[in-house]
């Protein structure tokens, strides 16, 4: 016990606590990547210490430490995803489907406002020869 102990004890003091959210943001693509090793190596430890019979606090730190990873995760997918929004602004027409407006299904195959407003030649002719009557009604 007292050599599975030892080695668990020396673990990065950032993941000691939970990590925020609003913390890692501000963090650069490196940082981030190096945070997400070191939580890694600490949560293999835990899960070593977990196996040789470790202390009761190294197993309730388990979940803290794969919540703290998928913190991490989240946030470099996001960053990655703002990137590429950024990258993609300028070409309106084509999007990839992943940076695309979700919405509903229904929403996105209904049509555009171009295509719902267009009117064929024969109904503007209609419109333009017979527009609508206007009445005065005595009140």
């Amino acid at each position: 016990r007292a050599v599975a102990g030892g080695t668990q004890d020396a673990c990065p003091s950032t993941a000691a606590m939970s990590v925020k959210a609003f913390e890692i943001r501000e963090k650069s693509k490196g940082e981030l990547q190096k945070q997400l090793d070191e939580l890694k190596t600490e949560l293999g430890q835990l899960r070593v210490a977990k196996v040789t019979g470790g202390a009761a606090s190294k197993l309730s730190k388990i979940k803290e430490v794969r919540k703290s990873i998928a913190r991490v995760l989240t946030v470099m997918n996001q960053k990655q995803k703002e990137t590429l929004r950024s990258f993609y602004i300028q070409e309106k027409k084509l999007l990839p489907l992943d940076l695309r407006a979700k919405k509903t299904r229904a929403i996105r195959r209904r049509l555009t406002k171009k295509e719902a407003s267009a009117v064929t030649l024969k109904q503007k002719k209609k419109n333009s020869h017979f527009p609508l009557r206007k009445y005065a009604v005595k009140a």
